[in-house]
């Protein structure tokens, strides 16, 4: 699903106005070859009309059937840029990204991706579930930067399906130095324009921003 609240809408918007001044501006040039030709038909024999006078009218008139013209080229230009961004941003769905946000656990193990602190001595994975309570703590190496979580408490049994986030937690003679949201892997299933900025929708109901993705994959 794409969802544009604003580009898309302006887009739209702007095509409207476009069109609409396109309406107005070939109403007033049909009234303006009127006025002209009424002009031309009904001119006193004994006093035609002055030459230099019908020629400027002909300018005017040629100025008003090329903005005519401008405007229609202006209108299906705005609707074909609408177009396009709608096309890249279907791109994205059903894509697997790579960002920092929470994520869905079923019942499969899933892959982490954190670096920890390069001075610490210690670093610990902290899994917490959708209330933000701490329901697993693993002790990870410090060079490691992907950490596979099975889905278990710190006693071992298997946690029920839901929305979690882990973080990595780095640590120097057992003072914390840090704390990283861990990425993970997750499927895009809308895309939302707001504001320019272009926001993924994921399945673990994480919303992150394109700009914040940094690895794509097709989606399984």
């Amino acid at each position: 699903m794409i969802t544009a609240t604003t580009s898309a809408t302006q887009s739209t918007q702007s095509a409207t106005s476009a069109a609409s001044q396109a309406s107005v501006l070939t109403s007033d040039f049909e009234t303006f070859l009127l006025m002209l030709t009424t002009q031309a038909q009904n001119q006193d024999p004994l006093e035609p009309l002055d030459s230099s006078e019908y020629a400027s009218q002909l300018a005017q008139f040629s100025m008003v059937e090329q903005q005519v013209q401008a405007n229609d080229l202006l209108g299906e230009l705005v609707l074909a840029l609408g177009g396009t961004n709608l096309n890249a941003l279907s791109n994205w769905v059903g894509q697997d990204v790579r960002a920092q946000s929470a994520f869905a656990f079923s019942d499969s193990p899933v892959s982490l991706y954190a670096q920890p602190d390069s001075a610490a001595d210690e670093a610990a994975l902290v899994i917490r579930d959708a209330s933000g309570t701490e329901v697993d703590r693993v002790s990870v190496p410090v060079t490691g930067t992907q950490f596979q979580w099975a889905g278990v408490d710190s006693s071992g049994a298997p946690l029920p399906a839901g929305t979690y986030s882990a973080y990595v937690e780095s640590y120097s003679q057992g003072d914390i130095l840090s704390t990283q949201m861990a990425a993970t892997y997750d499927h895009v299933v809308e895309v939302q324009v707001s504001d320019g900025e272009t926001l993924l929708t994921l399945s673990g109901g994480g919303i992150v921003s394109a700009e914040d993705v940094v690895a794509v994959r097709a989606g399984s």
